[in-house]
């Protein structure tokens, strides 16, 4: 029952899902992607130089994004791939917990493994 829209372009990093009504964005990061310090992160054995450089650049813009969001008033959660898959995920766990945060007060929200 939540109206949502998708990668919003006019926010400060694009968030993959923006609750208007809330004034929540939420970021879904890929562990790998975004340099999670969990099991699905693992720095590749060959350019390791590139790789530290081009996560870095995206955890400085995950901040900035976040940063800008908060200081515009907006509400922000990151979900974590790690808690979206594996074994044992509990989605509707997840939702509950998201859904809880929507309709509280907390500025910011994590949901990880």
């Amino acid at each position: 029952g939540f109206r949502f829209r998708l990668h919003v372009q006019n926010l400060p990093g694009k968030p993959d899902i923006v609750l208007p009504k809330y004034r929540a964005a939420i970021f879904v990061h890929g562990c790998f992607w975004h340099g999670h310090d969990c099991p699905y992160f693992r720095l590749p054995s060959t350019r390791q130089e590139f790789w530290r450089e081009k996560i870095g650049r995206n955890q400085a813009n995950d901040r900035k994004a976040m940063d800008g969001l908060l200081n515009k008033g907006w509400r922000v959660a990151v979900v974590w791939e790690c808690a979206l898959r594996g074994p044992g995920t509990d989605i509707v766990g997840i939702a509950q917990r998201l859904a809880g945060w929507l309709h509280g007060t907390e500025e910011v929200a994590e949901i990880r493994k």
